[in-house]
């Protein structure tokens, strides 16, 4: 008798081992860092969506005469796990003279299962939190550092300002102020000397003072246009002419001819004064159904640029760049409306900023991954 054996193997056998071999490698591997590019840029846009369409939300409500609500997204945990199972099964029969071999079968069976789990916890902006965040004047030096940042003037004062050295802003509101004509002026001043780079935001802390808010105009320029602004905007401001630099306070005009008395106002007011400016039926404005808006406050007079365009409708179009929808209308803004987009950028990051007493902590990702073995 030959003594070689022979055991038949199968493909299918061959690829259970295959399997059996792969699962075994995965699950030793670890899932959690080939997650993190996905994840943070996903988190990123999710968050920063919903804050938008928040804040536009809020807007709207005010126009219709109800009080904004704010969920700080205080931490999101999300957990990947990875789970395999495996089992095989082989059976060999007796050896067979006929064929001089062993009989050889089996069986292979496999399972996986994913897992995630994402808690994200919300708390709400009440109480102490809510008066100091939204109804607290936006301090002049964050205004001023975004302006440094690069922000046109023509964009923040517009939203962030009241009056400055006693010359009004406009207000889109009913019983409000109407705009004192010096004060566009001052603000394509300053727009275009910020365009020069001749004025430069400063903040100064001597020992044992509080810091100073500056603003700086640089000397001598050559360019007898920027020598002709900077001189205009200093009469309008009655600033002294051989001064260069300027604190910057808030408060009301003082009359002194070296400092730059702002009155900024808080976020709530910026929201009611955009809020002013959404373009709603003239149904609901004359059944009352709406708080007064930019035309019915000025009547037939000359209409001043809106702040940003809020469109509404009864269905949203397939351009908007932020959209909610409230009761059965949608509001949007424009995506190829880019001055509205910069706008409203710059009203985000007012609200970045005027974060004033609020010591909650930003969104705290956790993101635990891992695949057991």
């Amino acid at each position: 008798m030959n003594g070689s054996v022979v055991m038949n193997q199968t493909p299918r056998y061959n690829l259970c081992i295959r399997l059996l071999g792969f699962l075994f490698a995965s699950a030793c591997t670890s899932i959690g860092p080939p997650s993190v590019p996905r994840d943070r840029v996903d988190y990123v846009n999710a968050i920063g969506t919903s804050w938008e369409r928040e804040t536009l939300l809020n807007i709207v409500k005010l126009r219709y005469g109800h009080a904004p609500v704010f969920l700080s997204i205080t931490q999101v945990v999300t957990g990947y796990q990875f789970q395999g199972t495996a089992s095989a099964g082989f059976i060999a029969s007796t050896f067979n003279p006929v064929t001089n071999a062993f009989g050889f079968s089996g069986t292979a069976s496999a399972e996986g299962q994913y897992t995630d789990r994402p808690t994200i916890i919300y708390a709400p902006l009440t109480g102490v939190d809510f008066l100091q965040k939204l109804m607290t004047p936006i301090p002049p030096s964050a205004m001023l550092f975004v302006l440094q940042a690069g922000y046109p003037a023509d964009v923040i004062m517009p939203i962030a300002l009241d009056s400055i050295n006693s010359i009004n802003n406009e207000s889109r509101r009913r019983m409000r102020h109407a705009a004192d004509p010096r004060f566009g002026r001052v603000v394509q001043l300053l727009r275009d000397l910020q365009s020069s780079e001749a004025v430069e935001v400063r903040i100064e802390q001597p020992k044992n003072a509080s810091e100073t808010s500056l603003i700086t105009f640089s000397p001598g320029s050559k360019d007898p246009q920027v020598t002709a602004e900077s001189a205009e905007l200093r009469s309008l401001l009655n600033l002294r002419p051989g001064l260069q630099k300027f604190a910057v306070d808030y408060g009301g005009y003082l009359g002194r001819d070296d400092e730059i008395s702002m009155m900024t106002r808080s976020m709530l007011q910026v929201m009611l004064e955009l809020a002013a400016v959404i373009r709603v039926p003239q149904s609901e404005e004359s059944e009352r159904k709406v708080t007064a808006g930019l035309i019915e406050t000025l009547g037939n007079s000359a209409q001043p640029r809106a702040l940003l365009n809020i469109m509404s409708g009864s269905n949203i179009p397939p351009d908007s760049s932020i959209a909610v929808q409230y009761e059965s209308r949608w509001f949007w803004i424009a995506d190829t409306d880019i001055r509205s987009k910069s706008v409203f950028g710059a009203v985000m990051l007012l609200f970045s900023i005027s974060d004033i007493g609020t010591k909650a902590l930003g969104p705290l990702v956790t993101i635990p991954a891992n695949a057991g073995g």
